[in-house]
Protein backbone atom coordinates (compact mmCIF):
# COMPACT_ATOMS: atom_id res chain seq x y z
CA UNK A 1 0.00 0.00 0.00
CA UNK A 2 1.21 4.01 -1.11
CA UNK A 3 2.49 5.72 2.03
CA UNK A 4 1.82 9.40 2.13
CA UNK A 5 3.62 12.12 4.00
CA UNK A 6 1.65 14.56 5.12
CA UNK A 7 3.82 18.06 6.62
CA UNK A 8 1.48 20.30 8.41
CA UNK A 9 2.04 24.11 8.55
CA UNK A 10 0.07 26.78 10.09
CA UNK A 11 0.90 30.25 12.28
CA UNK A 12 3.17 29.62 15.24
CA UNK A 13 1.41 29.45 18.36
CA UNK A 14 2.52 31.13 21.81
CA UNK A 15 0.99 28.63 23.84
CA UNK A 16 0.58 25.40 24.16
CA UNK A 17 -2.32 23.07 22.91
CA UNK A 18 -5.22 23.33 25.74
CA UNK A 19 -6.54 19.84 27.51
CA UNK A 20 -9.36 19.68 25.12
CA UNK A 21 -7.37 20.22 21.85
CA UNK A 22 -5.39 17.75 23.11
CA UNK A 23 -7.77 15.04 23.97
CA UNK A 24 -9.03 15.66 20.71
CA UNK A 25 -5.86 14.93 18.81
CA UNK A 26 -5.12 12.02 20.96
CA UNK A 27 -8.57 10.68 20.25
CA UNK A 28 -7.43 11.05 16.23
CA UNK A 29 -3.93 9.85 16.47
CA UNK A 30 -5.38 6.90 18.52
CA UNK A 31 -8.31 5.93 16.16
CA UNK A 32 -5.67 6.20 13.40
CA UNK A 33 -3.53 3.53 14.87
CA UNK A 34 -6.14 1.01 15.64
CA UNK A 35 -6.88 1.43 11.81
CA UNK A 36 -4.10 0.96 10.51
CA UNK A 37 -3.87 3.83 8.55
CA UNK A 38 -1.51 5.81 10.48
CA UNK A 39 1.97 4.71 10.83
CA UNK A 40 3.63 7.72 12.28
CA UNK A 41 3.21 10.79 13.58
CA UNK A 42 4.51 13.96 15.41
CA UNK A 43 3.94 17.88 16.64
CA UNK A 44 6.99 20.27 16.46
CA UNK A 45 7.96 22.38 19.25
CA UNK A 46 8.30 26.30 18.69
CA UNK A 47 10.82 27.51 16.49
CA UNK A 48 12.78 29.72 19.19
CA UNK A 49 14.09 25.74 19.98
CA UNK A 50 14.96 25.22 16.34
CA UNK A 51 17.41 25.76 13.45
CA UNK A 52 17.77 26.42 10.03
CA UNK A 53 20.38 24.41 7.88
CA UNK A 54 21.28 25.73 4.43
CA UNK A 55 23.90 24.60 2.08
CA UNK A 56 24.72 27.22 -0.67
CA UNK A 57 27.82 27.32 -3.39
CA UNK A 58 29.89 24.73 -0.43
CA UNK A 59 28.90 26.68 2.08
CA UNK A 60 26.95 26.36 5.40
CA UNK A 61 24.57 28.46 7.12
CA UNK A 62 23.11 27.93 10.37
CA UNK A 63 19.94 30.11 11.57
CA UNK A 64 18.71 29.85 15.02
CA UNK A 65 14.84 29.99 15.49
CA UNK A 66 12.59 31.56 16.26
CA UNK A 67 11.99 32.39 12.56
CA UNK A 68 9.72 35.56 13.20
CA UNK A 69 9.86 36.19 9.18
CA UNK A 70 7.92 32.99 8.46
CA UNK A 71 4.00 33.38 8.02
CA UNK A 72 3.43 29.96 8.44
CA UNK A 73 5.77 27.20 10.23
CA UNK A 74 6.05 23.70 9.97
CA UNK A 75 4.00 22.37 13.29
CA UNK A 76 3.82 18.58 12.58
CA UNK A 77 3.85 15.31 9.94
CA UNK A 78 2.03 12.64 9.54
CA UNK A 79 2.92 9.13 7.47
CA UNK A 80 -0.14 7.58 6.28
CA UNK A 81 -1.38 4.00 4.55
CA UNK A 82 -3.36 4.88 2.02
CA UNK A 83 -4.50 3.41 -0.85
CA UNK A 84 -4.57 6.61 -3.29
CA UNK A 85 -3.90 10.33 -3.08
CA UNK A 86 -7.65 10.78 -2.88
CA UNK A 87 -7.42 8.49 0.21
CA UNK A 88 -4.41 10.43 1.73
CA UNK A 89 -5.98 13.84 1.07
CA UNK A 90 -9.79 12.57 2.85
CA UNK A 91 -7.76 11.32 5.91
CA UNK A 92 -5.77 14.75 5.79
CA UNK A 93 -8.97 16.59 5.61
CA UNK A 94 -10.18 14.90 8.72
CA UNK A 95 -6.94 15.74 10.89
CA UNK A 96 -7.52 19.63 9.78
CA UNK A 97 -11.15 19.24 11.00
CA UNK A 98 -9.10 18.27 14.52
CA UNK A 99 -6.28 21.01 14.68
CA UNK A 100 -7.70 23.54 13.24
CA UNK A 101 -6.67 26.25 10.48
CA UNK A 102 -3.96 25.67 8.41
CA UNK A 103 -2.51 23.20 5.78
CA UNK A 104 -0.97 20.05 5.06
CA UNK A 105 1.15 18.94 2.13
CA UNK A 106 0.81 15.30 1.21
CA UNK A 107 3.70 13.95 -0.91
CA UNK A 108 3.94 9.97 -1.78
CA UNK A 109 6.57 8.92 -0.14
CA UNK A 110 9.47 6.42 -2.40
CA UNK A 111 9.05 2.79 -2.26
CA UNK A 112 12.33 1.36 -3.28
CA UNK A 113 9.92 -1.91 -4.53
CA UNK A 114 7.16 -0.13 -6.45
CA UNK A 115 9.31 2.53 -7.73
CA UNK A 116 8.19 5.98 -8.41
CA UNK A 117 4.55 5.96 -10.55
CA UNK A 118 5.41 8.45 -12.52
CA UNK A 119 8.47 6.92 -14.17
CA UNK A 120 7.21 3.89 -13.99
CA UNK A 121 3.68 5.09 -16.15
CA UNK A 122 6.67 7.18 -18.41
CA UNK A 123 9.28 3.91 -19.13
CA UNK A 124 5.87 1.67 -19.79
CA UNK A 125 4.47 4.12 -22.51
CA UNK A 126 7.76 4.10 -24.30
CA UNK A 127 8.13 0.19 -24.25
CA UNK A 128 4.42 -0.01 -25.83
CA UNK A 129 4.56 -0.35 -29.96
CA UNK A 130 2.52 2.36 -31.37
CA UNK A 131 -0.71 1.52 -32.37
CA UNK A 132 -1.12 1.43 -36.09
CA UNK A 133 -3.31 4.22 -37.93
Amino acid sequence: MPRFLSIYKTVERNAPPSPEEMARMGKLVEDGFKAGYLVATEGCLPTALGARVRLSQDKFSVTDGPFTEAKEVVAGFAILNASSKEEAIKLTKDFLQVAGDGECEIRQIFDAVQGCPILAADATAKKEPALAS
